[in-house]
């Protein structure tokens, strides 16, 4: 580790970009304060309203708020580097983005784990949900939540902090486990057996997410109740679930098998899992959540109507 501390990366990936950098940072920068706006407003609407202090709820702002971090480790540095002439960043900073980074991906998988848990007592064993789903018993996923997360990424950036490298150059627009453990010159079996590892949890997290909407549609289909129940939240969930997997799936495919025709569009999607979910969720639960749609109309137009009657 002390060996690599002063190694510089060579983010490459944004070399295509020079020419129109004025109209990247312009996008970039829309981009995150459109995602900082959604996350915020369903945030501050959830914590704000005592109504809405219920264990969806609650789970829903964690996964908004993971969703933040994982956008700000991504933003703050392309931001950076869409106005500088060099697109470097440290050993120790590209650790820390990875950490961000990977935080992110494993707290969104097992947030909507614990969620797609959530909505099976709600909706398969509704007259003892509020028995099963205690403010203890939601505290306690939250922690698990964010203490599985952070034990898998501090197996992880050990694991890569112990190599040493033979090439500097990272042909993407950040940093990332596998394109950073391709440059390495040491045995990197381990970090493969940790990749295999995780894949198979997750993998796993999925199969338990499938398997408790199984139940949930069965039990949707034995009344009207349930099944209207199971569109309004439900429906959120199971869309949140796709376009984050087929991001995270996308971006796994491209840094191991991508190759290097069409690079700049390849880069761009490849961000994807960092940019589309995060400003993609908070606006899905917004729009088919009656309850939080109702609070948000609220908050914009209780002010205009003051405004309408001052005037008048």
């Amino acid at each position: 580790m002390n060996e690599n501390v002063n190694i510089v990366f060579v983010l490459q990936g944004l070399n295509d970009s020079v020419t129109n950098r004025q109209i990247y940072f312009a996008f970039a920068l829309m981009s995150y304060l459109v995602t900082i706006l959604v996350n915020l407003t369903l945030i501050l609407t959830v914590c704000l309203d005592k109504a809405l202090h219920q264990p969806m709820y609650i789970f829903m702002c964690n996964l908004c708020f993971t969703g933040l971090c994982g956008a700000s480790s991504f933003y703050l540095k392309l931001l950076l580097d869409l106005l500088a002439d060099a697109h470097l960043i440290t050993y120790t900073g590209c650790l820390m983005q990875m950490f961000f980074t990977y935080i992110y991906i494993f707290c969104q998988f097992t947030s909507l784990t614990v969620m797609a848990y959530d909505r099976y007592l709600a909706i398969c064993q509704p007259l003892r949900y509020w028995a099963l789903m205690t403010g203890k018993k939601v505290a306690l996923l939250l922690l698990l939540t964010w203490c599985l997360s952070l034990l898998e990424t501090a197996v992880g950036i050990p694991l890569i902090s112990r190599l040493s490298f033979c090439s500097h150059h990272i042909a993407r627009i950040f940093c990332t486990n596998w394109e950073v453990v391709k440059l390495s010159c040491s045995d990197t079996t381990a970090n493969n057996l940790y990749g295999i590892v995780i894949i198979i949890l997750h993998s796993l997290q999925i199969i338990i997410i499938l398997v408790s909407y199984m139940h949930l549609i069965q039990s949707a289909a034995r009344s009207q109740t349930d099944r209207r129940k199971f569109v309004q939240t439900c429906s959120p969930h199971l869309a949140s679930l796709l376009v984050f997997s087929i991001s995270v799936l996308f971006d796994t495919l491209y840094s191991r098998y991508g190759g290097s025709s069409m690079a700049a569009l390849q880069n761009a999607l490849s961000a994807e899992f960092l940019v589309v979910p995060p400003i993609v969720n908070p606006i899905i639960y917004g729009m088919n959540l009656r309850q939080i749609r109702t609070r948000i109309r609220l908050w914009f137009t209780t002010p205009i109507k003051i405004l309408r009657h001052m005037n008048t």
